[in-house]
């Protein structure tokens, strides 16, 4: 077990990609801290449910990723708690879509500063005890949106670039700390996010639900295969394990061949 005895801090992380890589590295042996927004209990009935899983700690943090205070101090809490903060996944997100004369400056400035600052703001916070301790693992959520662009996504456009530009200069900063920073580019994800939107796109288009699947969401994936949670989460448990050491500064692509093209 890689990360027994080891504390990882995964942002967003209350539901899809985020759950699924916080659990994975649960049942590996680290102890975890959850956050995101969501209902207090179900939120509860994560964090419990892991520490009697895998037998671990599981802690919450309700900081808001718009906020550098809270987030450092998710930081901070986190290493009170247990001691370290030895893996960090940035993977909070959110998204907007409108053309980019009609995009609202509100929208823009949310996603610029919960897809790609909040990362920021958590690094800076969590490399001082990485690099003193001579370890620790870096990961950032980007998406086949940090490598191409997509009509109408100015904003998670522009903050993933940035975020995998992010990702390549905290790797050249920390390459002989034994401390690396890598970013995990999916495609489109099978979550209960992706699937709501199935009904309103059928309404919308006039198509049936494996047409809207098919021909709209999985358009630009040559595998026409969702990726899934657990592939995601199995990738970031990699780059944790002493195999992926000298993987630093990279951009691995989960996508079905989408940025192939």
């Amino acid at each position: 077990m890689s990360l027994a005895n080891k504390t990882a801090v995964v942002t967003g992380s209350t539901s899809g990609i985020g759950l699924a890589i916080a659990r994975t590295f649960a049942r590996d042996g680290a102890n975890v801290v959850i956050n995101g927004f969501g209902d207090a209990a179900a939120i509860e009935a994560e964090r419990a449910g892991i520490e009697a899983e895998f037998g671990v700690k599981a802690a919450y943090s309700a900081a808001d990723m718009t906020k550098p205070d809270e987030i450092a101090v998710m930081i901070a809490e986190a290493e009170a708690r247990f001691g370290s903060v030895d893996v960090l996944v940035n993977n909070a997100g959110i998204q907007f879509v409108a053309p980019i004369e009609e995009f609202p400056v509100d929208k823009w400035n949310a996603i610029l500063a919960i897809n790609l600052s909040a990362a920021f703001h958590a690094i800076r916070a969590a490399v001082p005890g990485m690099k003193a301790r001579k370890w620790g693992r870096i990961i950032n959520t980007a998406s086949a949106h940090s490598l191409v662009a997509s009509p109408y996504k100015a904003a998670y456009v522009t903050a993933k670039h940035g975020l995998a530009g992010l990702t390549k200069t905290v790797a050249l900063e920390l390459a002989t700390f034994g401390v690396t920073a890598n970013c995990i580019s999916p495609g489109y994800v099978w979550t209960p996010l992706v699937e709501k939107q199935i009904p309103e796109t059928m309404q919308a288009r006039g198509l049936t639900r494996e047409q809207v699947i098919h021909d709209v969401l999985l358009q630009a994936q040559p595998t026409k295969q969702f990726v899934t949670v657990e592939q995601v989460a199995a990738l970031a448990l990699f780059l944790c394990g002493d195999a992926a050491a000298q993987i630093t500064g990279a951009n691995l692509s989960v996508d079905g061949g989408w940025t192939a093209e």
